[in-house]
């Protein structure tokens, strides 16, 4: 395993999890998973058994046609049942529903996400000549409203990297021992993701050789499996030396593990769980009201670069965003906001004039 990189190895593990979901699912999404796999990667083929799995309890349970039977026992005979009418209440279902003994309440993104999956497999059965319409493409999906970015002021991000270099706020002696291992990591770590906007995922897998200081870049693996050269400022250059140079020191690395440019305190590869952990412990000392992820720290970015630049399609090309009108959605308000604290900013004449000045003045 020494030799597979840890985005293979993601997709390896995401294509055992989705064989092992198949005995569940009706016979046909093996058909279906197949057929697909040219066009998607093992993470959106396991989320479609996930979402479809959920389908597909409702249909056993609610569905006249097809209640008293299990998921692995529906054909495409039982899809070619539905109607419009049992995907709406599907969704409307997906709003409070019980899976493995717990409460489930879909947001309107879960909600929208489960629907494509489900467009995406009616489509491919459409297409096949399995079932005589496709339904789901008649179904509009749920209107997403408009979320307000959440995102890190420029006080509030050197207060987070100083935090992070210090270490004394952090709340138990616990942690501050901790800290004393790994602040290096961290500090880098975090510097990285800001820096530069990538996912966390993204960083996790990124190993010592895909630094190179000569030209300030590195090289990361997209959504997808493409890979991209990607640059970073001369403050970032100088935590990350810092931190590789102390790296390369580290002895008894777990095998497989030797390349990992970021390290658990195991000696292995540190995961996207360990990373939003992290980064929740030190934003929890800077801005305790605001919930801040890794993910948030890409908007950070993101905002930044776009309040800067004015570019969409340069920060949509950073970013790795497949669809430059995603960025749009996201980071365009930001200059609609700025339009109307300028309209606002300007008094043309004070509200309460204290003296009449003359036509002569």
């Amino acid at each position: 395993m020494a030799d597979i990189s840890y985005h293979t190895a993601r997709d390896l593990k995401n294509t055992q999890e989705l064989r092992a979901m198949l005995p569940d699912l009706p016979e046909f999404c093996t058909e279906f998973f197949r057929g697909i796999t040219p066009e998607t990667t093992p993470l959106t083929r396991l989320g479609y058994a996930h979402d479809l799995l959920i389908f597909f309890d409702y249909l056993c349970g609610y569905k006249s046609s097809c209640k008293d039977k299990i998921p692995s026992a529906l054909t495409t005979d039982d899809l070619a049942t539905v109607t419009v009418t049992d995907i709406e209440t599907y969704m409307d279902y997906l709003t409070a529903y019980e899976r493995n003994e717990k409460l489930m309440q879909d947001n309107e993104a879960a909600k929208e996400r489960k629907i494509s999956s489900l467009r995406t497999l009616f489509r491919y059965l459409f297409k096949k000549g399995h079932i005589p319409s496709n339904v789901a493409a008649l179904v509009d999906l749920p209107k997403q409203h408009e979320r307000e970015i959440i995102y890190l002021e420029v006080d509030e991000v050197a207060k987070l990297l100083d935090a992070i270099d210090d270490g004394s706020d952090l709340l138990t002696e616990k942690q501050k021992e901790y800290h004393k291992i790994t602040r290096l990591r961290d500090l880098s770590l975090i510097t990285l993701l800001l820096g530069t906007g990538i996912r966390v995922s993204e960083c996790v897998g990124l190993n010592l050789n895909d630094i190179d200081f000569n030209t300030n870049g590195f090289v990361v693996t997209r959504k997808g499996g493409q890979r991209v050269v990607l640059y970073f400022s001369d403050e970032v250059a100088d935590v990350l030396r810092e931190y590789m140079d102390w790296r390369k020191t580290v002895q008894d690395v777990v095998p497989g593990n030797e390349q990992a440019l970021f390290l658990s305190t195991q000696k292995k590869r540190m995961n996207v769980r360990t990373v939003q952990n992290l980064v929740k412990k030190y934003a929890a000392i800077v801005t305790p009201l605001k919930h801040i992820t890794p993910h948030k720290l890409r908007s950070t970015f993101g905002t930044n670069l776009y309040a800067e630049t004015g570019d969409i399609y340069l920060v949509a090309d950073v970013l790795g965003h497949s669809d430059v009108n995603t960025t749009r959605r996201h980071y365009a308000a930001q200059s609609d906001e700025n339009r109307r604290k300028a309209a606002h900013s300007l008094k043309l004449r004070d509200d309460k004039p204290n003296d009449k000045e003359s036509e002569d003045d």
